[in-house]
């Protein structure tokens, strides 16, 4: 479903990745871990295009991302992507914010887009909140709307760039269980996340990176069960005491 190889991407004299090659098979979830600045959202933006890189390819259900040729708004239109801090329209309510895509970029009719947008709101437990403006709900509750918002373009694939991160520790647990629910469905998924829990629950691969490199690349549980390198046992140790 989804290929990277050998990319490499630099800001100005910065190298910010360097020589990234991983894979993803439909239905796979992959979390990718690692310390603050290792590269891991840039990475995932890198994906759906968000972020230009300069060397290496990258390519999504047989598309190549880095191709001039490939049409990026079409290509993430098939790409669910939920960000750290929500990016909801503050002026639409939760099913205008839901609905928009649907209907300018599916063209899907207001009726048809209103209509899947309360299911969706009903999967990730928020019916009730549907014409309150994202300002009227908790973090938590964003991050909901957020991922049924993704939803609704009935993506191939989802990306998650750290969706916890700024979220009160109470309200992790509710957009992690909808996350949890969408691994279990069967979804193709790729999650920048410190959340280790999740990732032993859910993950069938941990990608750990440091200083712009993949240094691990393993299933879950060999992750978790002895890290091959120093580096990734150094990290495991300071955030799984927590």
């Amino acid at each position: 479903m989804i290929a990277i190889h050998n990319v490499n991407k630099w800001f100005d004299e910065f190298q910010v990745l360097k020589d990234c090659s991983t894979k993803v098979d439909k239905g796979e979830v992959v979390v990718i871990c690692g310390p603050s600045g290792s590269g891991k959202s840039t990475l995932i933006k890198c994906v759906n295009g968000l972020e230009p890189f300069q060397e290496g390819t990258i390519t999504v259900n047989g598309v190549s991302v880095g191709d001039k040729q490939t049409n990026l708004p079409e290509l993430r239109s098939h790409i669910g992507m939920v960000f750290q801090n929500f990016e909801l329209f503050p002026h639409m309510t939760v099913l205008e914010n839901i609905g928009l895509g649907q209907t300018k970029v599916l063209g899907r009719e207001p009726s048809e887009a209103e209509a899947r947008s309360m299911k969706l709101l009903e999967r990730v437990g928020l019916t009730d909140q549907a014409s309150k403006h994202p300002a009227q709900l908790s973090g938590g509750q964003q991050q909901r709307v957020a991922i049924a918002r993704a939803l609704a373009m009935d993506p191939i694939a989802m990306l998650f760039d750290e969706p916890t991160s700024a979220l009160d520790p109470e309200m992790i647990n509710e957009v992690l269980d909808v996350m949890v629910e969408l691994a279990q469905e069967g979804m193709t998924m790729i999650v920048v996340t410190h959340e280790m829990g999740f990732a032993r629950k859910v993950a069938d691969r941990v990608v750990f990176m440091d200083e712009g490199q993949i240094v691990e690349d393993d299933t879950t549980d060999a992750f978790f069960g002895t890290p091959r390198s120093d580096r990734a046992q150094s990290f495991l140790s300071k955030i799984l005491q927590h």
